[in-house]
C-alpha cells in the first residue's frame, strides 16, 4: 500500500493559477464598468423620454408664466405619488416587522445573548456606585439579626379545652380587661 500512496500534484500550477486569478479579476472588473456605463445609458434615454428639452427662445412672457405653471403642475403629482410610495414603504415596513415578532413569538425562541459571569464583591459594588472617593467595606452578616432556637420553638402554650368556653370568657369588656392585664404583666 504504501508502494501506491504518491503525493498528489496540483493540476494547475502556481503561476498558472494566479494569471487565472488575475485575468477573472480583470474580467470582472470591465464587466463592473461596461454595467455602469448601461446605467448612466438607461438613465439618460428615460429622462429624454420622460422629460423632453424646453425650448424657451422665442416665447413671450406669457407663454414663459404658462410653462412655468405646467412644470410646477407636473412637480406637483410627482410629489404627491413619491409621498404615496412613501408611506406605503413605511407601511410594509412596519407590517414586516409586526410579523417578524410575531413569528418569533410563535417560536418561543428569542436571541439570547451570551452572558458571562462576573463575581463583583460588595466593596466593588460600592465603590462603583459611590465613586472612588468613599472607602467603605461593608460587611453584610453584621447587619443579619441572630436567631436563637429556643425563641422560635417557644410558643404560647396550647390549651387543650373548648374554644367556646374561651370565647364567652373573653367578651364583653370584662375580657377586654383580661387581656389587657395579660399583656401589661408579660410586658413586664
Amino acid at each position: 500500500m504504501p508502494e501506491n500512496v504518491q503525493e498528489r500534484k496540483p493540476k494547475i500550477s502556481a503561476s498558472r493559477k494566479l494569471m487565472l486569478k488575475s485575468l477573472m479579476v480583470a474580467k470582472a472588473k470591465e464587466e463592473l464598468e461596461q454595467e455602469i456605463v448601461d446605467k448612466e445609458e438607461e438613465k439618460h434615454k428615460y429622462l429624454a423620454e420622460r422629460a423632453p428639452p424646453l425650448n424657451t427662445s422665442g416665447l413671450s412672457l406669457a407663454q414663459l408664466q404658462d410653462l412655468c405653471r405646467e412644470l410646477h403642475a407636473k412637480i406637483d403629482v410627482v410629489d404627491e405619488e413619491r409621498y404615496d410610495i412613501e408611506a406605503k414603504v413605511m407601511l410594509n415596513k412596519r407590517e414586516i416587522k409586526d410579523l417578524n415578532i410575531k413569528v418569533l413569538d410563535l417560536r418561543g425562541k428569542f436571541k439570547r445573548p451570551n452572558l458571562r459571569r462576573v463575581r463583583v464583591s460588595a466593596d466593588a459594588i460600592l465603590r462603583s456606585l459611590l465613586g472612588s472617593k468613599h472607602k467603605v467595606s461593608m460587611d453584610l452578616r453584621a447587619n443579619l439579626k441572630s436567631v436563637k432556637k429556643e425563641d422560635t420553638e417557644k410558643k404560647r402554650p396550647v390549651e387543650d379545652s373548648d374554644w367556646r368556653k374561651n370565647v364567652e370568657a373573653m367578651s364583653g369588656m370584662e375580657g377586654r380587661k383580661k387581656m389587657f392585664d395579660a399583656a401589661k404583666g408579660s410586658a413586664q
